[in-house]
């Protein structure tokens, strides 16, 4: 690959996650603080990632895949996307933001498969190098935490109480308009020709089938179930730090992206030498213990709970998602591969997380103090609990299989 495909590549990606880590992370802190939300709109924020997820298949398989260049598209949708970035800033209330919040998302969930589109289609070896552009994304993550937390200080005390982090939505806005215009200058994606795949496909229908594998049903469901104590972490990790009074909680959280890159190296030996079952078990674990960390951790002598929390996200993430993408490619084989995928995203980040974030917003309403405050103590014990149910019905209910590490 020539150096300045590379670079562009790269840029793109880098781009691509500064701009989501930069206002997801501390949209949980900006609603109550800023828009007074409570818990159940907070949730309908979050969810709006859902429905993106839902509707992108559509958008790529039935618009991308067969009219126009995906580096176009890419372009308009982050130059809309610049727009309501810019609109969500301006919101008064929650009657105003949430409209622009779900537009965006909408535009943006696309997006995901877009740049991977983009790269494939310059990369002579994805296997050996997608990585080397990816991981730009993951940097960009982190950065938008950092320059939040350490450069504009947005997410202290005092930039909470004075509505600071309205400045990460005309920081991603600014970041959006970048990535439009450029992506003009990306490599051309042109449309794929041939076969135009049906709407059964694109939502990956045609996979159902695999559900008649015992194992397969198993490791489907609780692929879902698992969603759950996931939305409680997206949803208001970011939250709970900034109430308790953790400094630079945007920044605290950028750990969990630098743990993610860590077990991600770390998964092949995991998988060779343990297999299937047991590393899928041990992510599964993680949940529960992270949030029990959660639960039982503070900002003061026990913040070191906290980040250990924080920074299980990679085994927590890589060992139960990253797993099962292998498993799932290796029971579909070559006829499904590209369905089973579709299917497991469309049942995890679309129905899962959507049912998750409802839950997650109904027991944060619940346990609500008044004037902002929570008992969090009580509200991370649910997805503790609801994690920990699920690794004992995997783990007595799946039954262990040989399957290869590929990636």
């Amino acid at each position: 690959m020539k150096t300045a495909i590379y670079a562009k590549l790269s840029f793109m990606m880098f781009l691509e996650f500064f701009i989501w880590g930069g206002w997801f992370v501390t949209m949980g802190i900006y609603l109550p603080n800023t828009l007074g939300t409570d818990g159940s709109e907070t949730a309908l924020a979050y969810s709006t990632q859902s429905w993106g997820a839902i509707i992108a298949p559509f958008i790529i398989g039935l618009i991308a895949d067969r009219f126009f260049n995906a580096e176009r598209i890419l372009g308009i949708l982050h130059l809309v996307g610049a727009f309501l970035m810019y609109q969500l800033a301006n919101a008064d209330n929650f009657a105003q933001f949430y409209p622009y919040v779900l537009g965006y998302m909408i535009g943006y969930m696309p997006t995901l498969a877009l740049v991977n589109s983009v790269s494939f289609n310059q990369l002579d070896d994805p296997s050996k190098q997608f990585g080397f552009i990816r991981v730009w994304g993951t940097v960009g993550w982190i950065v938008a935490g950092i320059v939040i937390s350490r450069v504009f200080l947005w997410d202290s005390e005092e930039g909470i109480a004075n509505g600071m982090l309205k400045n990460t939505f005309l920081m991603t806005a600014v970041a959006s308009a970048v990535l439009g215009v450029f992506s003009f200058l990306l490599p051309k994606t042109p449309p794929k020709k041939g076969e135009r795949a049906s709407i059964s496909e694109i939502l990956g229908l045609d996979a159902l089938k695999l559900l008649k594998d015992r194992n397969f049903l198993i490791f489907f469901l609780a692929s879902v179930l698992i969603c759950i104590p996931l939305a409680f972490y997206y949803q208001h990790a970011g939250q709970f730090l900034g109430e308790i009074g953790v400094d630079k909680p945007a920044e605290k959280m950028t750990i969990g992206q630098m743990s993610e890159v860590i077990f991600m190296l770390l998964l092949p030996f995991f998988f060779k030498r343990f297999g299937f079952k047991k590393t899928i078990l041990v992510g599964m674990l993680a949940w529960t213990i992270r949030y029990l960390l959660f639960a039982y951790g503070d900002s003061g002598e026990l913040l070191f709970m906290l980040i250990i929390g924080i920074a299980l996200h990679g085994i927590c993430y890589d060992f139960f998602f990253v797993s099962g993408q292998i498993y799932t490619d290796s029971k579909a084989g070559e006829q499904y591969k590209s369905s089973a995928q579709g299917l497991i995203t469309l049942a995890t980040y679309g129905v899962g997380m959507l049912i998750g974030f409802w839950i997650a917003g109904q027991i944060t309403d619940k346990f609500a103090l008044g004037e902002g405050a929570h008992a969090w103590d009580q509200i991370w014990i649910y997805p503790a609990i609801f994690a920990g149910v699920i690794f004992i019905l995997f783990a007595l209910l799946f039954k262990n299989e040989k399957v290869e590490y590929k990636q």
